[in-house]
Formats: structure tokens, sequence, C-alpha cells
């Protein structure tokens, strides 16, 4: 045990650290041999831990393409390795072999980032390696691809494969009359144990469970969602080994974008939302009192449907009704699956080798309960369920889409009282309301081949309203990379897809009729592509698994709540916050076109941020409906050029900028800038900047954040506040600031010069 610590005290990083601190460091390292050869770290590896080497020397090596080993450097005794994800997350970007016998010491993030947190000088000597490493980037191609082909190379991008953190949860889905539960090992999920008890409060309830090849059915009798628990954890045994519980909770009403740990704060938001799910939300409450009295100590996490769609724009989301039944009641679009609708978006990103913030999806859920959902940049920005369920498409007892008025003409003509039409709508409509006989799609189907005229309708019925939802939604995209089909109808029924897929070539939606119909019962971690091989849309069936997802988000949730602790701790630590004007950035031939030949920009004043500046220049912004006049340029030159304008602006303008980060300027709508010399019409590049945070290195280690989070930030001032969805930017050559555009700055009474905290991490790539 000395030697070790004798060991820690070569490595450079930790000249000035206390021996409380190398105690800390010595009893949470694992110390791990290599020989000659062995690697000890592999292009590509997920990006989970930082090493130091106290013993030997190691090559750092890549690949080429045409299988040739490159050495790129060496690794000696004293230094660290792996440090670089703790700031960007990326994956390993080189190999790491074994020059002679080694020996390492490795940290977990979670270790890692809390142990910075106390060690300033650790802090200080990271943030100018990083600095300096970030600095060398921006001048090396090699190593820029280097990055992007490890991120393509990762086994695991989006971290399914949990080594840090709570592993084996035990999942809960309760229903009003009913409890599924899976329990999962997220480090080998193929040893799942998994059942379901019903009718809760029956005294011949029955409870039929698998565990590997073995299935049983048992009766009981079950009196309460309490009772079905004790009865799920008494099967499991003392030795079950449950570190954490995920609730599935249906909804979470605007309080939530992302699985959360569960507090009484969440309690209450749940038990207000019965009154958007009366029949859900109350039996998802008492599995969790249930646990939270069942199991005292295991950490609960809730993980809501409606949570991925809350980044749905204010326009999808919005009804046209009067303003107040919104802002007093809530009543707007939420959709439902989301989920499902994750997973499988997360999945086919693996499948393709690119990230999921790269790609324009569209996955459709087509089970008993049915939706479609737009996938844009990581974030749905539509669904086709609503307010609660019944929206969008048809369902097996669901119909979907009406006229609002055929429930006013129900209840006028045929009498019917709400709950009659309730009970219509939800529970014998849909493909049981078109055949007359069933809500089963494999039945509807069956009717079909065997010459049932209803049967082929509602097939007809079900197969048009999905393909409706797909060409609005590649519409919405501006474009799509990939249709995914998932749960029990997408993942089965060839002959669904096909119809969805017939007359869409015009998308570039093309399907191998041969690979459709061999995509069927595939394995859980399987994707079949079939799509053409020349279809410039991938075609993908994923298998759904939304208890594997709930257990992962759960893991997740519970990671970002150390985050959340260890920015408690740094509660006396502001942000400046800045308010930021519209503005212009400009690429250097178009700076020629509207000042004249050989014109250089002029420098009017300097910037927050080190290196930016405002331009004497200033443009007319001309859109399709009126003009922006005298809108000024920043410098220096960028190689696209890019308008960042307000919503006000955007109305004015008459164009819908999307809400995007800077750069991020692919689908955006195009305008016409006018200069002194001339005017320049740009195809795209008009956007509303997200609101960010930029940090140094340095910063971002000090506070336990890395590149591309998202923070929620709490303002102080008369009108106390907080934002979320404040995106984390983080450069060396960044300045600690938060930037918020004039109409969020105007409808919260701040200026610049105010101070916010950050109070959590809402979402982590």
């Amino acid at each position: 045990m000395d030697d070790q610590r004798d060991d820690l005290r070569t490595i450079k990083a930790f000249t000035d650290v206390t021996d409380q601190d190398f105690d800390a460091l010595r009893e949470n390292g694992r110390v791990v041999s290599y020989e000659p050869g062995d690697s000890i770290l592999t292009f590509g590896d997920p990006g989970r831990v930082v090493g130091a080497l106290v013993q030997g020397t190691a090559a750092v090596e890549r690949v080429l393409d045409d299988g040739e080993r490159v050495r790129l450097g060496s690794l000696e005794r004293g230094d660290l390795f792996g440090e670089m994800s703790l700031l960007t997350g990326e994956p390993t970007s080189a190999d790491i072999v074994a020059s002679e016998p080694c020996r390492v010491v490795c940290w977990t993030h979670s270790f890692f980032r809390a142990f910075i947190a106390r060690a300033p000088s650790v802090t200080l000597f990271l943030a100018q390696v990083l600095t300096n490493r970030l600095r060398a980037r921006q001048l090396d191609d090699d190593d820029q691809l280097r990055v992007r082909q490890a991120r393509r190379a990762q086994r695991d991008p989006y971290g399914f494969e949990v080594t840090d953190g709570p592993r084996r949860i035990l999942v809960l889905n309760c229903g009003s009359s009913s409890l599924k539960y899976d329990v999962i090992d997220l480090g080998d999920v193929s040893k799942r144990r998994r059942g379901m008890i019903e009718p809760i409060g029956s005294a011949e309830a029955v409870h039929s469970y698998s565990a590997g090849q073995e299935q049983k059915r048992e009766s009981t009798a079950v009196a309460s969602h309490a009772a079905a628990i004790r009865l799920v954890l008494a099967g499991l045994g003392k030795a079950s080994g449950i570190e954490a519980v995920g609730h599935r909770v249906v909804h979470g009403g605007e309080h939530y974008s992302g699985a959360a740990v569960i507090d009484a704060a969440l309690i209450d938001t749940v038990r207000d939302m019965v009154r958007l799910a009366p029949l859900h939300n109350p039996a998802n409450l008492a599995g969790i009192e249930a646990c939270r009295e069942l199991l005292p100590g295991v950490p609960q996490v809730a993980v809501f449907d409606t949570a991925f769609h809350q980044t749905m724009p204010q326009h999808a989301y919005t009804y046209a009704l009067p303003t107040r039944y919104y802002e007093e009641q809530g009543i707007r679009r939420y959709g439902f699956h989301g989920t499902s609708h994750h997973y499988v978006a997360l999945q086919a990103a693996v499948h393709m080798k690119r990230r999921l913030q790269e790609l324009k999806l569209i996955t459709c859920h087509l089970g008993n309960g049915a939706s479609v959902c737009a996938v844009e940049h990581g974030r749905s920005i539509d669904t086709s369920m609503g307010l609660t369920p019944l929206e969008g498409l048809v369902m097996g007892t669901r119909c979907g889409d009406i006229d609002p008025a055929l429930v006013i003409h129900l209840q006028r003509v045929e009498k019917l009282s709400p709950d009659e039409v309730d009970t219509l709508l939800n529970r014998k409509s849909g493909l049981l309301g078109l055949t007359g006989t069933s809500g089963d799609m494999r039945k509807t189907l069956e009717a079909a081949e065997s010459g049932d005229r209803r049967a082929q309708l509602a097939i007809q019925v079900y197969c048009y309203r999905v393909k409706k939802y797909v060409g609005a939604y590649v519409a919405a995209l501006g474009g799509l990379d990939a249709l995914v089909f998932t749960a029990g109808v997408g993942e089965n029924s060839r002959g669904v897809r096909a119809r969805i897929c017939q007359g869409l070539a015009y998308l570039g939606v093309s399907i191998d009729q041969r690979k459709n119909d061999r995509a069927v019962g595939l394995a859980p971690d399987q994707v079949a592509d079939i799509a053409e091989d020349s279809s410039p849309v991938r075609v993908l069936v994923v298998p759904t698994d939304e208890q594997r997802m709930i257990a992962w988000e759960t893991a997740r949730a519970l990671s970002l709540a150390d985050i959340d602790v260890a920015l408690a701790a740094r509660a006396h630590m502001p942000v400046p916050i800045e308010v930021s004007a519209h503005h212009v950035h400009l690429q250097p031939e178009h700076v020629h076109i509207l000042f004249g030949p050989g014109h250089e920009l002029t420098v009017r004043s300097e910037l927050s941020q080190p290196g930016q500046f405002a331009c004497q220049e200033t443009v007319d912004l001309v859109g399709p409906r009126g003009e922006v006049q005298k809108v000024r340029v920043l410098g220096p030159t960028r190689p696209e050029t890019q308008v960042e304008i307000s919503r006000t602006e955007e109305y004015k303008l008459g164009i819908d900028a999307p809400i995007r980060a800077s750069g991020d300027l692919k689908g955006s709508p195009g305008l016409v800038l006018r200069g002194s010399r001339g005017s320049v019409k740009i195809k795209e590049g008009a956007i509303c900047a997200m609101r960010h945070i930029h940090m140094s290195p340095e910063d971002a280690l000090t506070y336990g954040l890395r590149d591309r989070d998202f923070v929620r930030i709490k303002v102080a001032g008369e009108r106390p506040l907080s934002f979320g969805g404040v995106l984390v930017r983080v450069h060396p050559q960044y300045r600690l600031s938060m930037h918020i555009d004039t109409d969020e700055a105007n409808a919260a009474e701040l200026n610049t010069g105010m101070s916010g905290f950050i109070e959590a991490v809402e979402e982590r790539v």
C-alpha cells in the first residue's frame, strides 16, 4: 500500500496534493498490470476512466486505413491518460500499448471529478494540459480526423454498458391493475428476470415470470401494488443486489425533460399530474411509495413517458385554443412513448455509426398504442400524440385524429355522456372499431388476407395515417436520414412496413422487399436495415426495449445527481450574464461583396470573449416579409456566414429561425444581407441562438462540467427564475459568461452585469 502511495507521488499532476488526498487516490484507484504488447486503452473505447502510468513506458499508436501502425508518441512514468474525456466526453482516439512491463492506476470519472473539486492544483495542471492540447487540435487536421473516427468506432457511444454507478436495477411499470417488472444488470443485459402480476386487488392474481429459459406462472392473492412489489422482492431474495429502482411514470408535465431522482418535490409533481393522467399516475405513485417503504436507502428514479418530448418547440405543442387554457390548466400537446422513441433513436445512431446529434430521424412506434416522432439533433421536435395518448395514429382500440366536432355530434345525436364518449374513442375504436372484431393487427391481417373488406379497409386507413405523418415530419425536419420502425407491429409486420413505405421513393425512402421479408422476430440488440442499397434514406427495424432504457436512464440520472451535489458545493461561484443583441458573422468573400473588394472589417470595440470584436460595419437583413436594419457585424470572419436574431425579429423578417447552437446552420432559413456596396443572398444561416455558457477548460473542470452539457441556471435579482436548456461550450479562448438574447432578457427583466448560479446538469450527451 505504501508502494502505491510512492508510485502516485511520481505523477506530475499530483505534486502538491495533500497526504489526505493521496489516501483518497490510493483507496479509490484500481491497479492493473500489463505485459509488453498489451493494450492499455483501445481506439474507440468509451472515455470513462482517468489513468496514470506509475511503472514502465507505453506507446501511443494509431492504425491507418491500410493497416499500417503509426507511433504518435509515448507515455512515461508519471503521465496521465484519459483526462480529455473529462472535458469532452470523447472516446479514446488512439491505442495505448505497453512497451515494457507496465503498471497503471485508474479512477472512475465520478471519483476523479469529486477529487479535483477539492484539489485546485490538480485542476490547474489539467486545465493547462488540456488547453494546450485543444489549441494544438485547432491546427492539427489529423488529430481532429482521429477523434471523429474514434467516435464512429465506439462500440457503445451512449454508455448503455455502465461501468460507473449502479448496475443492477429493478425496473417497475405499475399499471392501474398490474405490475410489470424487470431486473436488469447493465453490465450484462442478457441476465434478466422479468415478470408481470395481474390483476392487482384480486384473490386470484397471476404472477408470470421468466429468468433465462425458465418460465413460471403462479396464482396468488395480491391486494395492492405494495403487496405485488413485496412478492417480487421475496422472489428475488436477499441476494438480489438491487442497487437502484427505476419507475416508469407516464406524466411529468412540463417539469421534467429527463429522468430524475425521486424526492418530495417530484412526488408532488406526479400527484399534481394525476389531473392529466388519471389512470396511470396514481398507480405510478403507488409503486414509488411502496418502494420507498420496502427498499429504504435504495435510490429511486422516475423515468417519464413525456420527458423526451419536452424539447418540442412551442409552435409544435400549442393548441389553437384561448391561451388561458394552457396558462391555467396546462392544456397542450405532451406526447408519450418517449422512452421508446429515445431508445430506438439511439440504437439507430449506433447502427449507422453516426452521432445522434447529426441525424434527422422519424421513429414509428407501432404497437397496440402507436405514435410517430420527429427527432432532430437528438431531440424530439414533434410527435403524433397530444394532451393524451388518443391523438395521432389509428391504434388497436383508439381512433387517433378525428374532427373535434365529432365529439359534440355524438353527445347531441347519440345522447352519449362524456364517459361514454371517452370509452368509445379509447376502447371501441381504432382497428377494433373498423373491423368490428379485433384490435389486434395480426388478426386483422389474417382477416384481410381471407377477403374481409372491413379488415382490408382498416389496414389501409392505419397505414395511410402513418404515411401522412411521415410525409409531414420530413417537411418539418427539412430532410431525413433514417425512418425507424419499432414495437409489436413495426418490428414484426412486414406488410404494414411495405404499405407505409410504398410511394415514398420521391422522399428517398425505398425498401428492399427481400430484406423487409427477413426482418421479423429480431433479437433484442439486432438492427435490420431494409432499405435498398441505393436508397438515400435508411429504413431500419429496431426492437424497442423500454425497460433497458429505463434502467440506463436510472443509472444516468444518479450519475448526474452526483454532479449536482458537486455543483451545490460551488453555489457561491456566480456566472456573469451578458445580453447578446442581434448580430452577423461573415465569411471573407461576403465581406468583399457587401463592403467592397479587399475590404477588411474595422474594429469598433472589443467584446468580452478574447479575440472577438464588434465592427464598425452593419448590414440590413431582408426577409420575405420585412427588414431589420443596421445589424452589427462581429469579427473576426468565419468559415460560414451566420445571422443571429431574436424571436421578435424572425416574425418581422417572415422566417422561422430554429433555436440552434452557433455554427449549427444546416436546414436553417436563408435571407438577403445588404451592405454599403452590395447584397448577398444566403441559402441558410439564420438562427435564434440557443442560450449558452462560455467556459474555459479550467472553468469546466472546476464546475465538474464538460463540453456540450445542458445545465439549469438560477438567476438572482428582483425576479428570481431558472433557465433550463443552457448549453455549455468549452474552449481555451473563452471567458466565463452566460449569453441570452434580448427577448429572454426583456421577459425576465435581466441586464448585462447580473449573475446566475448553475443548479443542475439536465442532459449529458
